[in-house]
This record gives structure tokens, sequence and C-alpha cells, in this order.
């Protein structure tokens, strides 16, 4: 494993985000999403938004014709739309991602401040000198990382399909660099006891649930199921019912006969969750307890930046636009296409 470059305590801190970000009285928020309306058919936009970010968000993109998706989802749906804008809420990677399968089209993001702690710690230069060390193996990196990273890669992949091009790829005897997370990339050699060479790198969010105070809320919640993203630790993956990409956990939560959900994932998640199973009770895995850090508490801070205020400036002035060198993005689109087609085959 190679050495995590940047600390969490240089991140920001997802309750410093909150406590500066606004917060709209009903009537404020209505004459907001009017307005959005508005701007989106002026524009000719989508917005497309992840799961994590606000209910404001998700709301205003699935009234819009928009998309409220997982990573793999977001990047088939801008592929896939003829509007000549996209609004990419969500954390810069994702950014990228739509504009290196879409060139053609303009996209902007609410805010170019949200990273992703997983990309932070896969610079492009690092990456390189680790896989000249290793010049047999194909190199697999997941969706959260740069433009520059995808275009080094092999394959691109979301954790939605990542076990199964792993097993792909060790069925045809293909050693294999895995990027960023280190977390999930244990899973899937735990999984597929593929031959990984594994980067170190985190998720904030993921890395807090702790496996002690997890084990004491299940005591105290036995008829609840546990829902786990594989970015967490293998000790509490271990402790799960279902472990999956958040797509896959929302469907869970949906199709499982629980009535009780203990979910150790991204808190903002549960929008979508109680759209699919109104009627389940959805608890959040604790981040507190030993090696807790409370940096994120359950929620993204850079998906936390993400607000009705900055999408509608975005969206009048048409800033934050997402520009990639053309080679790179040309190297990219390789890597990052080749998952779209595979997913299309599971």
């Amino acid at each position: 494993m190679n050495n995590i470059k940047i600390l969490n305590d240089s991140f920001p801190r997802t309750i410093d985000v909150l406590n500066s970000s606004p917060v709209y009285d009903p009537k404020i928020r209505k004459e907001k999403i009017n307005l959005l309306k508005k701007l989106l058919l002026e524009k000719d936009a989508k917005i497309i938004a992840h799961y994590y970010t606000h209910e404001d968000i998700q709301e205003v993109a699935e009234i819009t014709g928009g998309n409220v998706s997982d990573s793999l989802e977001m990047a088939k749906f801008g592929a896939n739309q003829s509007s000549k804008m996209l609004i990419v809420a969500g954390v810069r990677f994702m950014g990228e991602t739509a504009k290196i399968l879409n060139p053609e089209k303009k996209i902007l993001m609410p805010t170019l401040e949200a990273e992703c702690s997983l990309d932070i710690n896969c610079p492009a230069p690092n990456l390189l000198e680790f896989c000249k060390k290793h010049p047999d193996r194909q190199i697999v990196v997941y969706a959260n990382t740069s433009a520059e990273v995808k275009a080094m890669a092999d394959w691109v992949v979301t954790s939605s399909i990542a076990v199964k091009v792993i097993e792909y790829l060790k069925e045809k005897n293909i050693k294999i660099i895995w990027a960023p997370d280190k977390h999930l990339g244990n899973y899937i050699n735990q999984k597929t006891k593929a031959d990984m060479k594994i980067w170190n790198a985190s998720c904030i969010v993921h890395e807090e649930f702790k496996a002690k105070s997890l084990i004491k809320l299940m005591k105290e919640n036995r008829d609840a199921a546990v829902l786990v993203h594989p970015e967490s630790n293998l000790d509490v993956i271990k402790l799960a019912d279902v472990v999956g990409s958040t797509s896959q956990l929302i469907k869970a939560c949906e199709n499982l006969p629980n009535k009780k959900f203990i979910v150790a994932t991204d808190n903002r998640i549960f929008y979508k969750m109680r759209q699919a199973a109104p009627k389940k009770i959805l608890i959040e895995a604790p981040t507190g307890g030993e090696g807790a850090t409370c940096i994120s508490c359950a929620h993204c801070p850079w998906m936390a930046m993400n607000n009705l205020d900055n999408l509608i400036d975005t969206l009048t002035h048409e800033k934050n636009e997402i520009k990639i060198n053309e080679g790179i993005r040309k190297k990219a689109f390789i890597s990052t296409n080749r998952m779209i087609n595979f997913a299309k085959n599971l």
C-alpha cells in the first residue's frame, strides 16, 4: 500500500459546512425551486444529483426530469441525455466523469470546491510511480478519481460493479493494481481472491463507522437489518446483512422484510430510502466510539456544499464549468466507457 498523502484533519468538517449553509423557510424554498425550473428550461439543462446531496437538490432533479442516483447511473444518464447542458450536483470527479463521456455538452457544478478524500489522496503522478513498479498489472480505478487518473487506467469501476469486473479479470489470470479505496479494495480482494496491489486511501465518511459501536446498536435493535457500503472497514462489513452500492442498499431497504434498518453510509441516502420504503424505520450507523473522529458524522462535507443558492447562481451565470484537457479526456473515455459497456451486459 502507498501512504496517504493528506490527513483527515486537513479536510473540512461537515458540521462547519452545514452551519454555514443556507436554511430556507417553506415559502422561500418554493420560490427558489420555481426559479430553478424556469432556468433549467431556458438553458436546456438537466440536473444530475447524487444520493448524498441535500434532499432539496434531489427533489429539484426529480421534478425537472433530471436524475438522482449512484455514480454509475449518473454517468449513464448523462451519456443518454439530449440536453446541451448538465448540472452535476455532487463532487468534482462526478462532474469530470460527465465531461469525459459528454465532451459536446457544457458541464457545470454548483461548486468546484466539492472534492473527495479518495480523489485527493490518489494524485496521478504518485499513482503513475506506483504503477511503474508493477508493469505486469492492469490498472483498475474506482470512479472516485480524477480525469488524469482515469486516463492512466485500463478500467474504471463503481461499487455496484467492482466485484464483477475483478472476477472477470481474475478469470483471465490478469493481475491488478487497485486504486484508491483500500477498504473497497480489501473487500473485493476477500470476495474474489484476485491478485491485487491495493492503494492506500479511504472515504472519510465510511471510515468513521466503527464495529464496536455498531455491535452495541445492533444489540439494542435485534430486529434491524444492517446495510453497509463497501467503502467501510472490513470489521464493519462483516456485521452487514447486505453489502452494496447506494442503489443496492436502497433496493435492500425496499425489498427486505425487516421493518427496521441500521444504515452505514452517508445519511442523505435516507431521502431516497424513505421514498422507496416509507414505512421502514431507518437508523444511522454510529460514527462514535474508539477511534472515531466525526469529521463527517455520516455526511460528506463536500456533498454538503451543494445547495439551492449555488445551484441557482451556477445556472444563472453558467459558472463553475468543468474543463478537461482533450488528450486526457480521450484516454479517460476509454476506461470509463469500458465500465458503461461492461455494465450493459450484467
